[in-house]
């Protein structure tokens, strides 16, 4: 006899949740984004320059990570700071990359 729990399925709105959140990692520039960030809170300007992109671009791409809950954003006076919130999310690419090496 098996001992694995059987799972139930998800209901659409967990299963659109989680599609949501691959298709958010789907997009080279975020994951760029999360390696910048990964290690400690940026400002936007160090994260710029972090993945050689224009300021509105990685603007845009941060606006949506923060949204999803990936990253945490903080306002310091006039600097904004964006760290890695999921550490969930850096594990999973961990994993991805693992599977590839090994």
């Amino acid at each position: 006899m098996s001992t694995t729990k059987k799972r139930r399925s998800m209901t659409d709105e967990e299963l659109e949740r989680i599609a949501t959140h691959f298709r958010l990692l789907g997009e080279p520039m975020r994951l760029k984004i999360l390696q910048a960030v990964c290690q400690e809170p940026r400002m936007v300007s160090d994260i710029v320059a972090a993945v050689d992109a224009t300021q509105a671009n990685v603007s845009k791409h941060l606006s949506l990570l923060a949204t999803a809950g990936i990253l945490s954003r903080k306002k310091d006076g006039q600097c904004v700071y964006y760290g890695l919130q999921d550490k969930l999310t850096l594990k999973m690419c961990a994993l991805v990359q693992s599977q590839r090496d090994g």
